[in-house]
């Protein structure tokens, strides 16, 4: 009988320790140690010695290494191009994760019906092939190139890939996937690790890419070891609240791309359809009267859009005023109330603050400082702002406005979109020339841009 011994796991960091330890000594975290069982005979180690090509690895100098630019696969998405940098590059491993019922396995599937051309072997570990079928059915694409497999033994789906040989690897989900080798239960730390590390063999041997579809926590980080995210090439994160259509794909991290990219997708009957231009629908288009309500120009990436802003003041019905920030970090709009407390003198410690992004977003460029209060004050004071005007400036603690990157792309945005007005921070019109028709308001200071609006 195979001897088994028991090992303890951080599910942080993945720190392997013989012991159950109230902190872990690599991360600092407490109480994330996990009892794990594996096999200890060196009979039933995992097959870690199979190799997917003929060549054996020899050493080589910088000399001797033939680097050529190899295309990328190209998703037929333009959304998730832009996110993954230009495509798909041949021997990497992407890891897509999000929420369930985000919309990840939708996303996926679409992308491979697209795929035409293209052998894909696609793993469904979670899904019968009649759901799939069903799925594919109500996306409305078919690909005679893509096989769908329903599997959860790696040996077998190794099996699968030898007899198909694909361009293109997808498993869905890597929770789901077992090795015979480890006795732990499916979706363990041991399991998550040891099946992604011989795909990651895999991938990089045959330079076939692999798409790896995993769950995450109720933190929002990928379920498993930390150490899943390290060894993939790509994290992209699958957002969005459920309540609304939209969904973005944003890049974690990416070693053959910008981390800075987003990608917009808006979820129908017919699955995910790109967005090409979200200002358009992430404006309302009848706000005017409405006090609250600002509009900001904001940069996530590479790409400019506008969004709303929408803020409500209102006294507070107990004791201690409520704070509440949605797709916006709540600290950083309590740091804006303080400003707006200290150096423009409007006394908001009594007051419910509300804040929402429209549309479901969740956004962090600086850029928005201007908009949030310039709404919170709208709000408090009960006047409308010009719907015109759109706004676009980080506001420090002293009350000043400083400068914000890429300031000509928001301005062409805002002039797109048929916006008379934009304020923008005075530092940001050094080396500006103006070309459109769109007037460009510089402000210093924070009393200066609430001069402009409410005067």
């Amino acid at each position: 009988m195979a001897k088994l011994k028991t090992v303890y796991f951080c599910s942080q960091c993945g720190h392997e320790s013989p012991k159950w330890m109230g902190r872990c000594p690599s991360c600092g975290e407490w109480s994330t140690f996990v009892e794990e069982v594996v096999r200890k005979d060196a009979a039933s180690k995992p097959e870690d010695t199979r190799s997917f090509t003929n060549q054996k690895s020899e050493p080589l100098t910088l000399r001797d290494i033939r680097a050529e630019e190899e295309p990328r696969i190209d998703t037929r998405d333009a959304e998730l191009n832009r996110v993954l940098g230009g495509g798909l590059v041949p021997a990497s491993v992407v890891l897509i994760g999000g929420e369930p019922g985000i919309g990840k396995s939708t996303l996926v599937l679409q992308t491979a019906l697209k795929l035409k051309g293209l052998p894909i072997l696609y793993v469904s570990g979670e899904e019968s092939a009649r759901q799939l079928k069903l799925r594919a059915e109500r996306i409305g694409l078919e690909n005679d190139d893509c096989w769908i497999v329903c599997e959860t033994d790696l040996d077998e789906i190794f099996r699968h890939v030898k007899s198909l040989s694909p361009r293109l690897l997808i498993i869905d989900s890597i929770q789901t996937v077992y090795s015979d080798a480890l006795d732990s239960a499916p979706g363990s730390l041991s399991q998550v690790r040891e099946c992604a590390s011989l795909l990651l063999k895999f991938a990089k041997q045959s330079g076939t890419p692999v798409v790896l579809i995993g769950h995450i926590t109720k933190e929002g980080s990928i379920a498993g070891p930390k150490v899943l995210e390290h060894i993939v090439d790509a994290v992209l994160q699958f957002e969005g609240d459920q309540h609304y259509m939209y969904r973005v794909l944003r890049a974690i991290k990416n070693r053959f791309g910008s981390t800075a990219e987003l990608g917009i997708y808006e979820m129908n009957q017919s699955g995910l359809r790109e967005v090409s231009n979200p200002s358009e629908l992430l404006l309302t288009q009848n706000h005017e009267g409405l006090s609250g309500v600002a509009i900001a120009a904001a940069i996530e990436g590479i790409r400019p859009f506008l969004i709303e802003t929408q803020a409500l003041v209102s006294s507070a019905a107990y004791g201690t005023p409520q704070r509440s920030a949605t797709g916006f970090d709540i600290r950083r709009m309590n740091m804006l109330l303080a400003v707006l407390e200290k150096r423009a003198g409007f006394k908001l410690t009594q007051k419910d603050v509300f804040l929402n992004i429209a549309g479901g977003l969740r956004v962090s460029d600086p850029g928005m400082d201007l908009s949030v209060i310039t709404a919170v004050l709208s709000s408090s004071l009960d006047m409308t702002v010009d719907p015109d005007t759109c706004l676009c400036g980080e506001v420090g603690l002293s009350g000043e406005i400083r400068p914000v990157h890429r300031v000509e792309q928001r301005v062409q945005e805002a002039e797109k979109l048929g916006f008379s007005r934009i304020l923008i921070p005075s530092s940001n019109l050094k080396g500006y020339h103006k070309r459109g028709p769109i007037k460009i308001v510089e402000v210093r200071k924070v009393s200066d841009a609430f001069r402009l609006l409410f005067s």
